[in-house]
């Protein structure tokens, strides 16, 4: 199962189109062009600058109060697996303001979206099908050595998942970070469901508060052990409510590989009778 090709934007405001508009403009259009640039010419020092100064436009644009903790944990000189919780793209933009390089580990189907999918591969992210498992293992080892090599950080979302904190982690951070032979830096994220709601809803909204923390890096192997506190620490960060899978709300999302972390026993048990129904009627 495969994410929707994202081609709608709503607001909730009707007031709220103009600046909207431009600021598709602005942040998709005209940023994807000069990073695609940067990122075919291979001039990496540019294209990290250009990452950098278009989140803090697209925070400052769309007006998130965004709450960076932990920041004196990274070592700046230090390359990592980045491992962050994953709500929705505006997560992209807060972890642009750690003071690192950082290359995004993306989905296959990011890659169909006309202009995202360009920027993606002319800047250099590393586009894997997580259901091709081996081989998409396989291609991530080869293209994240490349990018630590050179001091960069290559982020891998811990769940592979927007649909909640529920959500169990994979093993994917960990197994990288063995094979790089680099530490893990854990990272907390909450609340950028609500700045733009696909592919659940089109609805962009203004004013949102979104919860960055790092935590204190950890050795290759450890960040699943870790995985309570991470979930703790977005529950209870105080700032911005993670977001919570409801599959009466959102769906089961059949056939795309996720499984609930054993912390959520009664979410759990629903989706294992939901998985049990659909073999008993097959």
């Amino acid at each position: 199962m495969r994410y929707p090709v994202g081609k709608r934007m709503a607001v909730e405001h009707a007031a709220d189109w103009p600046k909207t508009a431009w600021n598709i403009a602005r942040l998709v259009g005209a940023a994807s062009v000069s990073l695609s640039r940067a990122g075919r010419k291979r001039d990496t020092a540019r294209l990290h600058d250009l990452e950098r100064r278009w989140a803090r436009r697209a925070v400052n644009r769309l007006g998130v109060d965004l709450a960076l903790e932990g920041i004196e944990h990274i070592d700046e000189n230090q390359a990592y697996v980045v491992a962050p919780l994953h709500e929705g793209f505006v997560d992209v933009a807060a972890l642009f303001h750690l003071p690192l390089d950082l290359t995004f580990v993306a989905r296959a189907e990011l890659a169909d979206w006309p202009l995202l999918g360009r920027c993606l591969r002319d800047t250099g992210q590393i586009i894997v099908d997580p259901e091709t498992a081996s081989a998409a293992l396989r291609a991530m080892r080869t293209e994240a050595h490349i990018v630590t090599a050179t001091g960069g950080s290559v982020v891998v979302f811990s769940q592979g998942s927007i649909l909640g904190i529920e959500i169990a982690f994979q093993q994917g951070a960990d197994w990288l970070a063995k094979q790089l032979d680099i530490p893990i830096l854990p990272v907390v994220l909450a609340g950028g469901h609500r700045v733009w709601e696909w592919p659940y809803s089109p609805v962009v909204r203004y004013g949102e508060p979104v919860y960055l923390e790092a935590l204190p890096p950890v050795a290759p192997g450890e960040l699943v052990a870790l995985s309570s506190e991470i979930r703790r620490r977005a529950l209870n960060n105080g700032h911005a409510d993670p977001r919570r899978f409801d599959p009466d709300r959102d769906g089961y999302w059949d056939g795309y590989a996720y499984e609930i972390d054993g912390a959520f026993p009664e979410l759990a048990a629903r989706v294992a009778t939901h998985r049990t129904s659909l073999t008993t009627v097959a």
